[in-house]
């Protein structure tokens, strides 16, 4: 009788352990939804707004990309966004209290990510986690138990990476404008800088994706060693990255090209026609070409580089946010099978980074809109031009601070690219009262995340339900 009370007693532990695991993953989800609202702006806005792509088309080829790039290398992620903010040797010794106040940070996200995004305002999912554990962490073992120098450095992101940004979107856009859209003959000077346009756009974007999947798909099942055992050849990652990258820019170089001297042939074979019509009725022919229609063409070709652009920016996007939804979770559920803190160099599973790149995407599909109309159509009116040299920037100057270590939020260089784009464009234009709703979202992000977290971490230690 004894050892059935016992085994009963251990099938009724594993099932509450699973069922909070569970209501923990229905956390981690919520979160990741919201995420997935407010943070995919940051690679589809410009391209909804600059009518390149419709909103319908902009969720679908988004969430297919996020959730690929959040389940196939989103397990890069080596070390948490917790380890980094608050002290591990002050949590070591109480992993549950840690516990309870990754629970407080998922809920005070949640909550803070659904509000921004109900009311159409990007803000950075990495400053709401951060803040939250920070709040957390000073209500369970005091203000020492914070890393402020991690906070401080996080805080003056806020300043460089949008200024950063905009100076890199408006040098960007300055060189369209004044060496293409402004030209006598701007489809000549389009045609001329089609292979350089091609070049700076997969040297970004190629520099972000390609590492990680020329990692996943020839490093790690074995293809690159294989081929050095058979064939004698020693292929250098970087090699292989660059060589991918050729390939691709004289690809979509030659196809560029192709298209353009489709749809100039078409033009013209239209114009011949309604020649002909004008003639055959008596209408006369000494009227001239619509002015804009080479301008028109020049965005067709731009919005084709645009789409693919916001394409690598969903990929990468679901590969590295990922872990600002998940991060928490993977904590807890370590926590949970170990009883210890864990440490720097635990991995995220995969059943997790599922559960994020789905909540992505349907928050995405749900909420995504919202927040999508502010950057895209709501600081300046965007064209394809205008929405490929956003996020241009963007990507650079998010790829420049990953090589110096700095924590930056793509959503501020995405705004501050836009912005910088609209100042060259037509500065009257630029949307003030749009601009101070953002920035003051960023500025009481981190508060905000920070005091829902400890209220909510105090409730929790109160009731003492966990």
């Amino acid at each position: 009788m004894p050892v059935l009370c016992q085994k009963n007693s251990m099938l009724n532990t594993s099932e509450v352990v699973f069922l909070q695991l569970g209501a923990m993953a229905a956390l981690a989800f919520y979160v990741a939804a919201n995420l997935g609202a407010n943070d995919v702006a940051n690679s589809m806005g410009t391209s909804v707004g600059s009518k390149a792509l419709t909103l319908r088309q902009a969720i679908i080829v988004a969430g297919i990309l996020e959730f690929s790039g959040a389940v196939l290398f989103g397990q890069g992620v080596s070390e948490t966004l917790a380890t980094g903010v608050v002290k591990a040797q002050v949590f070591a010794t109480q992993p549950q209290v840690f516990l309870i106040g990754m629970v407080s940070v998922l809920i005070a996200c949640g909550i803070w990510l659904q509000i921004a995004t109900s009311r159409g305002l990007p803000v950075s999912s990495s400053h709401a986690v951060v803040g939250a554990i920070a709040g957390f962490s000073c209500v369970a073992a005091g203000i020492n138990a914070v890393d402020w120098r991690t906070i401080g450095t996080i805080s003056l992101t806020w300043v460089a990476t949008p200024v950063a940004s905009g100076a890199l979107a408006a040098l960007f856009y300055s060189v369209v404008k004044y060496s293409i859209l402004d030209r006598p003959d701007p489809l000549s000077q389009m045609r001329e800088w089609i292979p350089w346009l091609s070049a700076a756009m997969l040297s970004v974007f190629g520099i972000i994706v390609l590492p990680s999947v020329v990692d996943v798909a020839l490093v790690q099942t074995g293809a690159i060693a294989l081929a050095h055992d058979r064939f004698g050849w020693n292929l250098p990652i970087h090699d292989v990255v660059i060589g991918i990258g050729s390939i691709g820019a004289i690809v979509l170089t030659l196809n560029s090209w192709k298209k353009l001297e489709s749809v100039e042939k078409e033009e013209e074979r239209r114009k011949k026609e309604e020649g002909r019509g004008d003639k055959g009725f008596g209408l006369s022919t000494n009227s001239s070409p619509t002015p804009t229609l080479p301008h028109s063409l020049i965005e067709q070709q731009m919005a084709r580089f645009q789409v693919l652009s916001a394409c690598f920016v969903a990929f990468s996007h679901g590969s590295n946010d990922v872990g600002n939804a998940v991060a928490p979770l993977a904590a807890i559920a370590y926590i949970r099978r170990t009883g210890s803190f864990p440490s720097e160099d635990f991995s995220v599973p995969l059943w997790i980074l599922v559960v994020g790149g789905a909540g992505i995407v349907i928050g995405l599909a749900i909420w995504g809109k919202n927040v999508i109309a502010t950057v895209g159509e709501k600081i300046i009116e965007l064209q394809p031009s205008g929405g490929f040299c956003a996020e241009l920037a963007t990507a650079t100057t998010v790829l420049l601070a990953s090589r110096f270590g700095l924590p930056v939020s793509t959503s501020h260089a995405l705004v501050g690219a836009v912005v910088g784009v609209g100042l060259i464009k037509a500065w009257k234009t630029v949307r003030l009262q749009t601009l101070l709703s953002i920035g003051s979202a960023w500025l009481v992000t981190i508060p905000i995340a920070a005091g829902l977290a400890a209220i909510i971490f105090s409730i929790a230690q109160s009731i003492g339900q966990f």
